[in-house]
């Protein structure tokens, strides 16, 4: 037991003091945390103000088309040629064809392609102007339809106990969610319990290594070994990532950046309502009963256990056959044809695990 612990700490103690693991571990987190503050930064800003000309040849469009932070409309009857439009200070120009009310088609023209959220303000006017019109063409007051327009709340109930309404499919996005990190973990460090053994075959350590310890306790030490300077990256990767995501939304927050509002800027004005409407309902039907409900379905403790046993067993033994294949080949280019039948149980269980 003590040369196994023994083996343990050096691997530990080697892997950490790598200049690898250093750079990793800052990196991983800048490159998170990076990557999700500047999709929200980019999200936020909009390269120009997109000056919108929408004609409508046959006033289907009846109410003013709301404008945004990166979005502004003028609607007219005329029709501009594209020479007309070139020369003007428009740089968006949008079409809408004839008998638009019966078959919605527009043609846009830009001479800046505007974001994906420019578009989806763009799409959700014009998509509420043209459902106003269809509705007054048939004689129907919007605020009735509205109000007859409500979403299907769906509740679930298992046959066998119809006293309590069933989240089955909330379990069971826990227990992906749990498959999934187990997955990267055991790949990412299994890969690297392989290559350590195939470093230490081809440096000569392991026969000076045979000489003193069995075989058995080697590879136990070196596969909990690399266990724990994956758990300790991993932790710290939490820890740095949560913290550079809190002081970037701070700075974000200081200059002006509103997350709702980009949020809300992303949406369809039809989007929007419908969202407005879903909260109203799930306002209602969501209290503390239900997610009451939902932490007494979930038995915690059983899959916290469940988990524990699954993690451990399933990286004790893909690593096991990872340090297998390590020490059967020669060159690391060899191990690519051995790593395709290891990897192949463990996607087929991500995708049982998805579609079951």
């Amino acid at each position: 037991m003590n040369k196994i612990r023994l083996i343990i700490w050096r691997e530990f103690i080697t892997r950490v003091r790598k200049p690898s693991f250093l750079i990793m571990t800052i990196l991983g987190p800048l490159l998170i945390a990076g990557a999700i503050l500047a999709m929200a930064w980019i999200g936020s800003k909009e390269a120009v103000i997109h000056q919108v000309l929408v004609i409508d040849a046959e006033g289907v469009i009846g109410r003013r088309l709301e404008d945004s932070k990166s979005v502004q409309f003028t609607l007219t009857s005329v029709q501009w040629p594209d020479s007309a439009f070139k020369e003007s200070p428009y740089t968006v120009r949008i079409n809408l064809l004839p008998e638009v009310l019966n078959d919605p088609h527009a043609d846009l023209f830009y001479k800046t392609l505007p974001s994906e959220f420019a578009m989806s303000h763009i799409r959700g006017q014009l998509d509420k102007s043209i459902e106003l019109a269809r509705l007054k063409q048939a004689n129907i007051d919007p605020e009735d339809f509205e109000r007859v327009r409500k979403p299907l709340d769906i509740k679930s109930f298992d046959i066998e106990d119809v006293a309590n309404q069933s989240f089955a499919q909330e379990r069971a996005m826990i227990g992906f969610f749990f498959g999934y990190f187990m997955f990267i973990f055991i790949f990412m460090y299994g890969v690297q319990v392989m290559r350590g053994v195939m470093e230490e075959k081809q440096n000569r350590i392991v026969e000076v290594l045979i000489s003193s310890v069995r075989p058995f306790q080697l590879m136990m030490g070196k596969i909990v070994g690399v266990a724990m300077v994956g758990f300790t990256q991993f932790m710290l990767w939490i820890g740095i990532t949560t913290l550079m995501l809190v002081l970037g939304l701070a700075v974000f927050a200081s200059s002006g950046y509103d997350p709702a509002a980009l949020a809300e800027n992303g949406m369809t004005a039809q989007m929007q309502q419908q969202l407005a409407q879903q909260q109203m309902a799930q306002a209602k039907a969501v209290d503390s009963d239900k997610v009451m409900d939902l932490i007494n379905q979930v038995n915690i403790p059983l899959v916290l256990a469940v988990f524990a046993f699954f993690f451990v067993g399933g990286y004790l033994l893909y690593s096991s056959l990872l340090a297998a294949i390590g020490s059967a080949v020669d060159s690391e280019t060899d191990t690519q044809q051995f790593m395709f039948p290891v990897t192949i149980p463990m996607i087929v269980a991500i995708f049982i695990g998805w579609v079951g």
